[in-house]
C-alpha cells in the first residue's frame, strides 16, 4: 500500500498543480443570460431616474433661488449633487463589473 501512495505522490508535483488553469465558469449558472438582461435593465432604470432627479432638482433650485427661498434652494442643490453622484455610481458599476470580468479571464 505504501508503494502505491509513494507512486501517486511522485505523479503529483507542484509543477502540475501550477499549470492547471482555474477560472470561473460563467456558463454554469442557469439563466445567466436572463440575469445579464435584468441587470442591464436595472442599470438603465437607475440612470433614467438619476437624470429625472437631476432635472427636477435643477429646476427647483433655479425657481427657489429666483424667489428668494434660500432653504429650498439649498435642498435642491443637494438633490442635484446626489443625482450626479447616483448617475456616476450607476454608470461606473457596469464599467467596473466588466473590468473585473476581464481581469478574471486573465488570472
Amino acid at each position: 500500500m505504501r508503494a502505491v501512495s509513494a507512486a501517486h505522490l511522485m505523479t503529483v508535483s507542484p509543477r502540475n498543480l501550477v499549470r492547471a488553469e482555474v477560472g470561473p465558469d460563467f456558463g454554469a449558472v442557469g439563466g445567466a443570460g436572463d440575469l445579464r438582461a435584468i441587470v442591464g435593465a436595472l442599470l438603465t432604470y437607475g440612470l433614467i431616474i438619476a437624470v429625472l432627479m437631476l432635472v427636477i432638482s435643477a429646476t427647483t433650485w433655479a425657481i427657489a433661488s429666483n424667489s428668494g427661498s434660500w432653504h429650498t434652494a439649498q435642498k435642491a442643490k443637494v438633490g442635484c449633487f446626489v443625482a450626479i453622484g447616483g448617475a456616476t455610481l450607476t454608470g461606473a458599476a457596469l464599467g467596473w463589473a466588466n473590468w473585473l470580468l476581464d481581469i478574471g479571464a486573465h488570472l
